[in-house]
């Protein structure tokens, strides 16, 4: 039984085709699943997709109609698949319930330190020989307070690195978490969070209850000189309400590794052509803004983990069995 992998990145090819080379033959696509290529999943009980994969109702039903009963995804999100279709059609659906959080967390830092330390116009100018200072003044974060909203494992990792710079910590989530509780956290309400940081760090997932958790009215609470970083899903912002903030000379930096109308850009090369979405083109002409292209996971630790939980999700399929990755069925 062939596996076909949908959006699979160069440096994921190679430990794909490893992970199942004992029990599957697998091909692997560069493309991503959408109306358009779920044709070529005809005949393929199982696939693989991506997180940034076109899993709604009409590609669904394009599958089930090919013979694909089961979607191994490879990540922990799950905002792309409609699930109560995939239900009804009776398609299988799993997905990487956790992989490292160090790799987010890291990154989630590697972005805010570049946006306070002005690390990108550095090396902009010092590639030109312009070795001036203008411009690139930063702040200590050592004693600063850093926001962690969504305290669970990649969030408790952030904290961790937080506290290490001598941070004082707040956390927001819908349960505390004792272990950063021992970190020194504090939990407190998301407005209270938001007025008193100087850094805010998402690590909470899109849900209909969090989508725009960031949005018009929680920008304005934040400090005009703090710091946003969101590393987690771009639908967690308000885009748009973001960049009228900073179109007012709000903020001291900006870190995106997520957008929330990232499908279609995120993953492939737009360089020779014209991008249509004015708003992200707008985000990206700050300089105070740095974007980078959902990238936080990319280690080789985490992918290692999450094809290897893919590669076991798929043969818990094959002999009937059910982990606490499936997402379909529910029961």
């Amino acid at each position: 039984m062939e596996l076909l992998a949908f959006g699979v990145q160069a440096d994921e090819k190679p430990l794909i085709e490893q992970a199942f080379a004992d029990h599957h033959p697998t091909r692997t696509l560069d493309v991503f699943l959408t109306t358009d290529t779920a044709p070529i999943a005809a005949g393929h009980e199982i696939i693989s997709t991506s997180v940034n994969c076109d899993l709604g109702a009409d590609v669904l039903s394009n599958l089930a109609a090919g013979g694909t009963r089961m979607v191994a995804q490879r990540s922990t999100g799950f905002n792309n698949v409609d699930l109560d279709v995939a239900e009804r059609l009776g398609i299988t659906v799993a997905r990487v319930s956790s992989y490292s959080p160090y790799s987010v967390a890291e990154f989630a830092w590697t972005l805010a330190m570049a946006v306070n330390r002005r690390i990108v116009r550095a090396s902009t100018r010092t590639r030109d020989f312009d070795f001036r200072l203008d411009g690139l003044m930063g702040r200590d974060l050592h004693g600063r307070t850093a926001g962690v909203l969504g305290t669970g494992k990649i969030g408790e990792a952030f904290a961790r690195i937080a506290r290490g710079f001598g941070m004082r910590l707040l956390g927001w989530d819908v349960a505390e978490n004792p272990a950063c509780r021992e970190l020194g956290m504090t939990y407190v309400p998301k407005e209270q969070l938001l007025a008193e940081s100087d850094l805010v760090s998402l690590h909470v997932p899109l849900l209909p209850s969090t989508r725009h958790l960031i949005d018009a009215t929680a920008l304005k609470t934040m400090r005009d000189d703090a710091i946003l970083v969101n590393s987690s899903r771009g639908g967690l912002v308000d885009t748009a309400a973001l960049v009228d903030e900073l179109r007012a000379g709000r903020f001291t930096g900006v870190g995106l590794d997520v957008y929330e109308a990232e499908a279609g850009l995120f993953f492939l090369d737009k360089s020779l052509e014209a991008v249509d979405d004015d708003t992200l083109a707008r985000l990206v002409t700050f300089p105070n803004v740095l974007v980078t292209s959902h990238q936080a996971y990319y280690t080789v630790d985490a992918v290692t983990q999450i094809v290897a939980t893919t590669a076991d999700n798929v043969l818990d399929y094959t002999a009937g069995r059910r982990s606490g990755n499936v997402l379909v069925p529910r029961s």
